[in-house]
């Protein structure tokens, strides 16, 4: 198998772990902000041995200059999580994940703020397709889907907010390598959950029974620190466009384990709305010209 090949597979199941995620989180009894806390402790300590095992030292000389974004990144990620299992709590896992899922969104739009990009015909069309995509997600008459479903989507959106928020700010940090980078960004994590959880809910772990604990480690373990050592290390070999086409495997597992698994229902315009969610954002990441010319 050439690294190519390898480096496809190693995404394809990085991504269908991470679209797995919901039904641990779901039985892990403790708040969104401690559990949070528990991944980014749980995949740091596991990333942190890999280093220290391959001998990887952290050139911090050469990238203290981009500290404070890696601080910053990496609360905006711990945030992230934790309105992403509140998601989870209030709304279905289809929802939920569609919702996530405008963060690449929220980033075509900030772009030109940020970089002085103008947007394209093809960014606007994306743009206001996969917000239509939103619309219908949510629901046409929003009573319909119940206050809990909608605070859900909230939380959803919110998520989507800071990982647009994470991925904005890893644009500015040029000098430090993936696994590093994560490494970094979980640390920075730990720092801001720790108060949070302190001055909130406390820390209420003791009272997990064992399945809690073995649905906690599989999050921490595999779900965040494998899996991520196994997506930022298939990106080194592939092309940004394979990249992107593969990394919808996840809300994709992710819809057909809430329908299928956790039997929650999904009605035809969620479907349809998801459909232009992931479809146009999608087209967005993709230049077809190219994509043809290097199938």
């Amino acid at each position: 198998m050439n690294k190519q090949n390898k480096s496809r597979l190693m995404l394809i199941v990085s991504m269908t772990i991470f679209g797995t995620l919901a039904p641990f989180v779901r039985n892990i009894a403790v708040s969104s902000g401690e559990l949070a806390l528990y991944r980014a402790v749980l995949a740091a300590v596991l990333i942190g041995a890999v280093l220290l095992i391959t001998k990887q030292k952290i050139p911090f000389g050469k990238i203290k200059k981009e500290i404070p974004l890696l601080l910053l990144s990496g609360m905006a990620m711990g945030i992230n999580w934790i309105l992403l299992f509140e998601a989870y709590k209030y709304t279905t896992v289809s929802a939920a994940t569609l919702s996530y899922y405008f963060a690449p969104v929220i980033v075509t739009l900030v772009c030109p703020f940020l970089f002085r990009e103008k947007l394209s015909a093809k960014q606007i069309i994306c743009f206001v397709m996969s917000t239509i995509g939103l619309i219908l997600v949510i629901g046409i008459n929003p009573s319909e889907a119940g206050t809990a479903g909608i605070k859900g989507i909230l939380f959803g959106i919110g998520a989507a907010c800071f990982y647009a928020t994470v991925i904005l700010l890893n644009k500015f940090i040029k000098t430090v390598e993936g696994i590093h980078r994560t490494f970094l960004q979980f640390l920075s994590a730990i720092i801001i959950l720790i108060p949070y959880v302190l001055f909130t809910d406390g820390i209420n772990v003791m009272s997990l029974d064992s399945a809690g604990w073995i649905n906690l480690l599989i999050v921490g373990l595999v779900h965040t620190g494998i899996t991520y050592c196994l997506y930022f290390s298939s990106l080194k070999e592939l092309p940004g466009q394979k990249a992107a086409i593969l990394s919808y495997i996840d809300p994709l597992v992710a819809v057909l384990i809430s329908v299928t698994v956790l039997q929650e229902s999904i009605s035809i315009s969620q479907i349809a709305g998801g459909v232009l969610i992931l479809g146009f954002t999608l087209l967005n990441e993709i230049n077809l010209k190219s994509y043809k010319k290097n199938p």
